[in-house]
């Protein structure tokens, strides 16, 4: 699932509906000047300087291809609104989904085949494999370039840790300390010392990226068979935290409506100290929500004693509509490496992005999981070090951990139906002092595996 993820990353269920004139209905054609498509460009809500960051690196591209006019639309992958956009043909020609959703779309056939577009691109080699895999299908062809790989990580507000006494260079390392810091923060400043995003499947994310953390999981799979693992022990404590935090800490958020843009908008308005998303999420709340830099810190989630313990990490995955002619796709994923890609293995594009996100007041040099290696990541760095304007000196408790990282991938099977099922679980605990975790979960497992077994 994502961030920026998305990020932005809302989450939903995608459903196996019909695809629809796709091409037709979503802008993209052919003609005897070129190709034209329409892509993802900004998201609703991004401000004027988002926008026009958009449009100037479209027409630099339409420059560099003379032969491909891009045109950029406004569009975020979204639970409630993907399934209709699919079915009805309104989607862009060329759209970002979650890591987790791009198998089913393939088996669908509801996305094109680019695997020779991919696999001429410069770097193919060099792409971390276990990121490559997520846009693969079961044939092992590639139907979309991986870009934007996070790991969720922890937010926090530097303020409102000054204001309740507590060092905002020091961020919790434990849960133990995450608990203390959140009661604190609620206790001296009247703000919600921490907060999670509980619908439109954010809930099920979270709450797994908390059973991943304390060395749990959702899912085993023994060949083409999944079982749900749900009811287990650390999901249980992570539901425990959240209730004694909610209940009688009284540090935790009884909002159970959050989901990714109104849990944005709550932190940067200072009313949330704490809570878990995309390790990238930072661009989202400088474009739409307005954020104060100075105010914001990164670091890693806590993670329990157990060696299974781990961060969730995900991604995008840049696919091309599945009625798009050859001509179109092969358009489509040259946009996507130009607009997602190439500033990390070309110098001379890392510059001219820089430049131009810079020039737009747009965030450079926001920390990402590196679809490369480390070594990719850092030269990247220095390639953009003299417009980097976010605050890396306020991230360090995630970027002097991340290459560090067990990164555990998301429930492979029906991930966003799970999340779902999830989601009133999370809320159950939150808006009832008397919910009865053990009784859940034991519900939510058997719902779990009727969604498993449906396949």
């Amino acid at each position: 699932m994502r961030t920026t993820r998305l990020r932005s990353v809302a989450l939903g269920v995608v459903a196996a509906v019909a695809f629809g004139s796709l091409a037709a209905c979503g802008g993209s054609s052919d003609d005897s000047d070129g190709v034209t498509i329409t892509v993802e460009g900004w998201r609703p809500g991004d401000k004027k300087p988002t926008i026009d960051a958009v449009k100037a690196q479209a027409k630099a591209f339409n420059k560099e291809n003379p032969d491909i006019t891009v045109k950029p639309v406004e569009w975020q992958w979204n639970a409630q609104t993907f399934p209709a956009q699919l079915a009805g043909g309104t989607l862009p020609s060329s759209f970002r989904v979650p890591f987790t959703d791009t198998k089913g779309l393939v088996e669908r056939n509801q996305v094109a085949d680019v695997d020779a577009e991919i696999r001429a691109l410069p770097y193919f080699d060099k792409l971390n494999p276990n990121v490559l895999a997520a846009a693969q299908g079961t044939d092992g062809k590639v139907y979309g370039l991986p870009s934007d790989v996070y790991a969720n990580a922890l937010h926090y507000n530097r303020d409102l840790f000054t204001k309740a006494g507590l060092d905002p260079d020091k961020p919790p390392t434990t849960w133990e300390d995450l608990r203390a810091a959140a009661k604190q923060i609620h206790d001296r400043t009247g703000a919600t010392g921490y907060a999670e995003m509980t619908a439109s499947n954010t809930g099920g994310w979270i709450l797994t990226t908390l059973t991943y953390a304390l060395g749990g999981r959702m899912q085993t799979q023994d060949g083409d068979k999944f079982t749900a693992t749900v009811d287990n022990p650390q999901t249980e404590e992570a539901l425990q935290m959240l209730k004694d935090m909610r209940w009688s800490e009284k540090s935790f958020s009884g909002n159970t409506s959050y989901d990714w843009n109104s849990i944005n908008q709550a932190f940067a308005a200072g009313k949330v100290a704490m809570y878990i998303s995309g390790s990238d999420v930072y661009n989202g709340l400088v474009t739409t929500s307005a954020i104060d830099p100075k105010s914001y810190g990164l670091t890693a989630v806590p993670l329990g004693d157990s060696p299974d313990a781990g961060a969730l990490g995900g991604g995008s995955v840049n696919v091309v509509s599945a009625k798009a002619t050859k001509a179109e796709a092969k358009a489509a994923v040259a946009w996507a490496d130009y607009f997602r890609i190439r500033k990390y293995t070309d110098e001379s594009a890392a510059v001219a992005d820089a430049k131009t996100q810079t020039a737009a007041e747009q965030p450079v040099g926001t920390p990402t999981f590196p679809i490369f290696d480390e070594a990719s990541y850092t030269t990247y760095q220095e390639w953009v070090k003299d417009y980097v304007n976010v605050p890396l000196e306020q991230m360090t408790g995630y970027t002097s951990k991340m290459f560090d990282l067990s990164l555990v991938a998301e429930p492979p099977s029906q991930t966003q139906a799970v999340y779902g099922a999830l989601d009133p679980v999370v809320q159950k605990v939150l808006s009832d002092e008397n919910a009865d975790v053990g009784s859940l979960l034991k519900d939510a497992d058997a719902s779990v595996q009727q969604i498993l077994d449906k396949g």
